[in-house]
Formats: structure tokens, sequence, C-alpha cells
């Protein structure tokens, strides 16, 4: 059924935001040299790597670390980076990884494959099982600030409680997240 649901709301997102989409493919490839897609390394379901596209909102070059490990993330950011990532623009191409089947509307944040302790506490917990999401119940309660251990806790309760009408509840909660720009550090 949830799958289903992702195919479904994927599609139907993907074609109501195609304009936009390719609106801020222009302007990204406008305003900086290289590619309008970063494909990051991400940890998926049952800890498999996978390619997750993103508008890319940083200068070719930058680490391949969580942006809150570089010392000055904003020295980073394209021209339009910054708008992209508060406005969680950037995230759009992700519909293409729902329809593809490696991430879901809504699970887990997908980590970086260089992030061990996170990984690692996921897999002790279980939650490595499920497919990671666009959203997540970590993503409404904290986003970018939260600790790691308090992320991972807030996935295992999404893992207890998670059904189609929770998943509807935590889409509903990020929209109201991202139109107020809550939690968003950069």
């Amino acid at each position: 059924m949830k799958r289903i649901f992702d195919l479904v709301l994927a599609v139907f997102a993907s074609l109501v935001l195609m304009v936009p989409v390719i609106l801020i493919a222009l302007v990204v490839a406008l305003t900086s040299r290289g590619p309008v897609l970063y494909w990051s390394d991400r940890v998926g379901q049952n800890n498999r790597l996978f390619k997750m596209p993103k508008f890319r909102s940083m200068q070719i070059g930058t680490p391949a670390v969580a942006t809150h490990l570089l010392n000055n993330p904003g020295a980073y950011l394209t021209p339009v980076g910054g708008f992209l990532r508060k406005s969680s623009l950037d995230e759009l191409p992700q519909l293409w990884s729902i329809i593809h089947g490696d991430m879901s509307f809504v699970g887990p944040r997908p980590a970086l494959f260089n992030q061990h302790d996170l990984i690692q506490l996921r897999t002790d917990a279980g939650v490595h099982q499920l497919l990671p999401g666009l959203t997540g119940w970590a993503q409404i309660n904290g986003r970018d600030e939260l600790p790691i251990p308090e992320k991972v806790a807030l996935d295992i309760e999404y893992m207890q409680k998670k059904s189609i009408f929770f998943d509807v509840r935590i889409i509903f909660l990020t929209a109201l997240k991202v139109l107020k720009r809550d939690n968003i550090s950069h």
C-alpha cells in the first residue's frame, strides 16, 4: 500500500511541479558552472548505497560531508544555493528516487555514505530496514539541529508508529515547516 501511495503521489507531484523544476534547473545552470544536479552517495534500505539527486546548491569541489561539518557552509553556496536549501526546492529531484524505488515520501532521511555513527545506530535499532524518505518524523521534530542519537530515537518512533495515516500527517507537517522555514540552519 505504501509503495502505491508513493508512486501515485510522486507522479502527481512530478506533473504539477514540472514547470517549476524546469525553471529551477535553468536558474542553477545560468548562475554557476557545473551540472544542474548533484548526485549524492546515500545509504538506503538495508544499508545499500544509492545515488540521490538534488539541485546543486553548492560549488563544485565542496567536500562531501554533512553541511553542518563545513567550517563556513555559506562560502560554498552557489548564488541561488541558499534560497534553494532554505526553501527545500533543492530536494525536488528526489521525486525521481521515489519513483525509482530508492526512497519513499516518508522515512528516515538517507544518511551520507560517510556518516558512520548514524548508520551504525540505525542498524543497531533496525531502522536500516526502512526505505529512506524525502521527509520523516525527525525532519519535523528538529531537522538540522538534532543530535544523531535524538534523530535515531525519532526514527525508531516512526518505525514503531508507521502507517499511511502517520505518513500523511508527517507530509502535512513537513509542508507547514517548509512554508515557515523552521529548523533550517543553512
